[in-house]
């Protein structure tokens, strides 16, 4: 179902990008410093899944790779990886195999069409690490209808920890089921959602008013 819900957006999308060519767009680099260094031979699946690298490593994935992607791909594919029709749109791209293939190559050697270059190539000038982390953020965009299913519960949230009278322990909690409810749109286990955000932020001690941000800023961008 991804796949062809992928292909589809791809084929809908082709005669819009005709008449949009971003080569002009100079690379910005990614700092990749705090991820574990993938060698110089390309790998064809994404090694910074957690299930392949673990938690920690994972996160810190989604952390960098939402850097380089508001860098370097949101003009075209959308902040938020959210298309706005000029690209396909990304969180369709199922996290598997077929996936990873398509999304590297199209990374690497970048996409051009009767001489005009619609994608830059990024794999000399970013590396494949900030490739993969780009490619763990881009999976793991949640599904927006899924979370709007929580918006009214996660507003009252906010406003409770922003007061700073929530229970703190029972906020972590609630927000980790929410975080559990919401899917992504690629087939991704889980989804980098402010609920999930907002959780490990308690979860690791952080101040109420900290996740309750957290929750003020995923809400606007939601509507």
């Amino acid at each position: 179902m991804i796949r062809s819900t992928f292909a589809a957006t791809l084929a809908l999308t082709a005669g819009v990008t005709l008449a949009f060519a971003h080569g002009d767009v100079a690379p910005q680099p990614v700092d990749t410093g705090t991820l574990p260094t993938l060698g110089e031979e390309w790998l064809t699946e994404n090694p910074y899944r957690s299930e392949a690298a673990g938690e920690e490593v994972w996160a810190e994935a989604v952390r960098i790779g939402a850097s380089g992607y508001n860098q370097n791909c949101a003009r075209c594919h959308g902040l938020e990886v959210i298309s706005g029709g000029l690209a396909p749109d990304l969180r369709f791209l199922e996290a598997e195999e077929y996936g990873d293939e398509w999304y590297v190559e199209r990374f690497r050697d970048g996409y051009t069409q009767n001489g005009i270059t619609k994608m830059p190539a990024f794999g000399e000038l970013l590396g494949q690490e900030a490739a993969w982390a780009i490619r763990t953020y881009v999976e793991t965009r949640p599904d927006g209808d899924s979370l709007d299913a929580f918006a009214d519960e996660l507003a009252e949230m906010r406003d409770t920890l922003e007061a700073g009278s929530a229970d703190v322990s029972a906020a972590q909690a609630r927000l980790a089921e929410i975080a559990g409810e919401i899917e992504t749109l690629s087939g991704a286990p889980v989804a980098d959602s402010i609920a999930y955000r907002a959780a490990v932020q308690l979860a690791a001690g952080a101040p109420q008013d900290k996740a309750a941000e957290t929750l003020t800023i995923g809400l606007s961008a939601a509507n």
